[in-house]
C-alpha cells in the first residue's frame, strides 16, 4: 500500500527543515539505508536515510522549500505502478499523516537541559510549549489556555506557528475596540469590524474610527521595483545553505545576548613540552595525534566543573545549569562552520578526547556529520591559531553562556626571575553572556583555564 514519507526529526530541537537536495528521483527504487535527500536544519545540512524499501513515486516538497517535522515530503509504494491518486489530495501537504519513519520519542529532560518543562493550564492538563512559542505568546498576549490541543509539533508540542495561528483567530473573531472608539463608531454609523486598528495589538482607537469616516484619496501605486542587478565586474553569490545558516546563527548569537570578551595571555611552554612527551604514547594507545586543541578541551572541561555558571543556558527568567559538560569545537568546512561536540569531556582522558575530536572533525569536513555529532553542546571552543591569529572576539553560540577563542602559540621574549627568556605564549579570548554572570566570575573561569594550561600535569590527575 502506498504511504507518505514524512520529514523525520533529525535532532531533539528540530522543528522544521529545508530540503536542500533530492538524491533520488521519482521512480527510483529505494533500499533500506539509502540516502534519499539532504535537509538543512537549525544546526547543519544533514542526510535523510530510508528505513524502508520501495519506490519513490512522488516528491511533494521541492528543493529549497521548508516544511515542519512529520510533514509529508514524498510518496512511496511497494510496486512501481500502484495507484497513488488517493494520496495526491489538496490536504496532503498541509495535514501531516502518520510517518513511515517515526522519530523516537525524546528522553525525559534532565535538570539543567535547555528543553522547556510542561506548563499546567488546567486541572489535570499539561501543555508542552517550545521556548520561542512561549515568548511569542507573551508578546502577542495569547493566553496559554487557548493553546491547549493546538500543537502541531512532535507529541503535540506547541510551536511558534501554532501561537501565530491562534492569535490570528483571536484577532479575527472580534475586533478589539477602545470604549471611546466604540462610542464614536456608533454615533458615526461606522462598522468597527471593517476598521483597521493601529493601537497596541491591532486595537481600534478613536483616531482609527475618525480616519475611516474621512474620505481618502487612493494613492498612486509605486512603480514596480526592478530586481537588483549587480554592477559590472561584481559576482553575486546567493546567501543560502550552510552559509545562510551560519549567518543567521551569528546574528542571533550576537544580538540575543550582551557579549563581553576577556583576554588572558597564557604561557604554554610546559604544555608544549608535555605534548611532545605524550605524542608517541597517545598515538600508540589511541591511534591519533595529540593536538593543543585536545589539551585545551580537557582544561576547559575541568574548569567548567569548578565554575558551573559558565556551563549554563538562560531560558526566559531561569538560568539552567547543565549537569553534563559537552564541549563543542568549531570546525571550518566548505561554505561555513560546524561545531561538533565532545560529550562528557570532563570524564574522558586526553587520548579519548583526541581520538573522538579527530573523528568528529573528519566527519564534519566530509559532510557526514550526524545530528548526534552537532547537538547538546554547552560550551564552545574556536581555535584560529593555525591561521596566525593572535586574538579575536568570538561570537556566542545561541543558547550558550560562553565561547573561548584561541590564538596562535608563538615564541616570544618574556621576563622570568628577572631574566629575558624565550617562552611559548598564547592568547585566550573568552566571550560570555553578561546576563548570566558578571566579569569577576567569568575572569575566575578564564584564570583557571590559564592555570591548568600553565601547569598541564594537573590535566593528567
Amino acid at each position: 500500500m502506498a504511504e507518505y514519507f514524512n520529514l523525520p526529526m533529525l535532532g531533539q530541537t528540530m522543528e522544521e527543515g529545508t530540503i536542500t537536495k533530492w538524491l533520488k528521483a521519482e521512480g527510483d527504487y529505494i533500499r533500506r539505508g539509502d540516502i534519499i535527500a539532504e535537509v538543512m536544519t537549525d544546526k547543519a545540512n544533514l542526510e535523510v536515510d530510508a528505513t524502508f524499501e520501495g519506490y519513490l513515486r512522488k516528491i511533494l516538497v521541492a528543493e529549497g522549500e521548508t516544511v515542519p517535522v512529520n510533514a509529508p515530503i514524498a510518496i512511496i509504494s511497494k510496486t512501481p505502478d500502484e495507484d497513488i491518486s488517493s494520496l495526491l489530495t489538496t490536504g496532503a501537504r498541509t495535514e501531516p499523516q502518520p510517518a513511515v519513519v517515526q522519530a523516537e520519542a525524546p528522553e525525559p529532560v534532565k535538570v539543567g537541559s535547555a528543553a522547556e518543562p510542561p506548563t499546567t493550564v488546567a486541572a489535570g492538563e499539561r501543555l508542552f510549549i517550545s521556548p520561542r512559542a512561549r515568548r511569542l505568546a507573551q508578546e502577542k498576549g495569547v493566553p496559554l489556555t487557548s493553546l491547549a490541543g493546538r500543537g502541531s509539533g512532535p507529541q503535540g508540542r506547541i510551536l511558534e506557528r501554532d501561537v501565530e495561528s491562534v492569535w490570528q483567530e483571536l484577532m479575527s473573531a472580534k475586533p478589539r475596540v477602545t470604549p471611546l472608539a466604540e462610542k464614536v463608531a456608533a454615533e458615526a454609523g461606522v462598522d468597527v469590524a471593517a476598521v483597521t486598528g493601529t493601537g497596541v495589538g491591532g486595537r481600534v482607537t478613536k483616531e482609527d474610527v475618525l480616519r475611516a469616516t474621512t474620505p481618502s484619496v487612493t494613492p498612486t501605486p509605486p512603480p514596480p521595483v526592478a530586481p537588483t542587478v549587480p554592477p559590472s565586474g561584481v559576482q553575486a553569490i546567493k546567501l543560502a545553505g550552510l552559509r545562510k545558516l551560519v549567518a543567521e546563527n551569528v546574528v542571533k548569537g550576537f544580538f540575543s545576548a550582551p557579549p563581553v570578551t576577556l583576554v588572558a595571555e597564557v604561557d604554554m611552554t610546559d604544555c608544549v613540552s608535555l605534548r611532545e612527551q605524550l605524542l608517541p604514547e597517545v598515538e600508540k594507545a589511541y591511534g591519533t595525534r595529540l593536538t593543543y586543541t585536545d589539551l585545551i578541551v580537557k582544561a576547559v572541561a575541568r574548569a567548567l566543573c569548578e565554575h558551573p555558571m559558565m556551563n549554563a543556558t538562560l531560558q526566559d527568567d531561569q538560568i539552567l545549569i547543565h549537569t553534563d559538560i559537552n564541549v563543542g569545537v568549531a570546525v571550518a568546512v566548505e561554505d561555513g562552520l560546524l561545531v561538533p561536540v565532545v560529550k562528557n569531556a570532563d570524564r574522558k582522558p586526553l587520548g579519548e578526547i583526541s581520538r573522538e575530536l579527530r573523528e568528529l572533525a573528519d566527519r564534519a569536513r566530509a559532510g557526514k556529520s550526524t545530528p548526534e555529532d552537532l547537538s547538546g553542546g554547552t560550551f564552545t571552543i574556536t581555535n584560529l591559531g593555525a591561521y596566525d591569529v593572535e586574538m579575536f572576539n568570538p561570537v556566542l553560540v545561541p543558547g550558550q553562556t560562553g565561547i573561548l577563542g584561541v590564538g596562535r602559540i608563538g615564541e616570544k621574549p618574556a621576563i622570568r626571575d628577572g631574566q629575558v627568556v624565550a617562552r611559548h605564549l598564547m592568547n585566550l579570548c573568552l566571550t560570555f553572556d553578561h546576563r548570566v554572570l558578571d566579569g569577576a566570575p567569568a575572569a575566575r573561569f578564564l584564570q583557571r583555564v590559564k592555570q591548568l594550561l600553565e601547569s598541564p600535569m594537573l590535566l593528567l590527575i
